[in-house]
């Protein structure tokens, strides 16, 4: 698909997280670190993915504002605005719809949200650890100074804190290396892992925990239906008020 995306929007210009480890949205020394947003052609991009140029730092398209629809009109000849089955499901359209394409160093932190999410893979494979909601007792949440990545001229990226921004709760621990001694309690979490590859589609419940890596180059499109605030919402913030009590965020 990648020849056919140059093609069709090589020239059109994109919002790429950049960072100089692949995790965006992350905990990196005491904050929560976003990436730089940067605006670059297609072309560009691929370029950088496909090792035509070389540049410091990892490069993600991961912006989860219906990209697909607001930056990528031309794809949706491609690819469907909605899942008709799931639309008629859930008796709504979705939310966003989201476009993904990065380096396999891309990682995404574990985190939960508030949709019920269809992940669909085109090319390559992505791999989720996934948690369910009745485990977060075990998962740990901290509060976090919330700060950006910015490249300087030299190539060395910096990280800038946002003046003013309240504390940011996010989870520190990483499920590829869960240190135990420090968190313990991650030890009775039950974590799932699954690989999606080209052509196959994951629904991802609201309120699932997860940790995504891709393979090279990989492309997925994900379609955010909202969930709803119904039952099983008032039960995972009974989970969530009591983990607080027991000393956990």
């Amino acid at each position: 698909m990648e020849p056919h995306l140059s093609q069709v929007v090589g020239s059109k210009l994109i919002s790429v997280a950049v960072t100089p480890n692949g995790y965006a949205d992350a905990v990196n020394g005491g904050r929560f670190v976003m990436p730089e947003e940067r605006q670059m052609t297609f072309s560009a991009l691929l370029d950088i993915i496909e090792g035509k140029e070389k540049s410091s730092g990892v490069y993600y398209v991961q912006k989860q504002c219906s990209n697909l629809t607001e930056e990528l009109p031309e794809l949706t000849g491609d690819v469907q605005t909605h899942i008709p089955w799931m639309s008629d499901a859930l008796g709504k359209m979705p939310d966003a719809v989201n476009f993904w394409l990065g380096e396999e160093h891309a990682v995404t932190s574990m985190h939960k949200d508030p949709y019920e999410n269809l992940y669909c893979v085109i090319s390559g494979e992505k791999t989720f650890i996934l948690l369910p909601p009745t485990d977060r007792p075990f998962i740990p949440y901290e509060l976090y100074q919330p700060a950006t990545y910015k490249q300087k001229q030299d190539g060395r990226f910096e990280i800038v804190d946002e003046e003013h921004s309240e504390k940011v709760p996010w989870i520190p621990l990483d499920p590829l290396n869960p240190d135990l001694e420090r968190f313990p309690s991650y030890s009775q979490a039950q974590p799932l892992c699954c690989t999606v590859k080209a052509g196959e589609m994951l629904y991802l419940p609201s309120l699932w925990f997860h940790h995504v890596r891709q393979s090279h180059g990989c492309i997925a499109v994900n379609f955010w239906y909202d969930m709803d605030y119904d039952i099983k919402y008032n039960y995972f913030q009974l989970v969530e008020s009591l983990a607080r009590v027991v000393g956990s965020l």
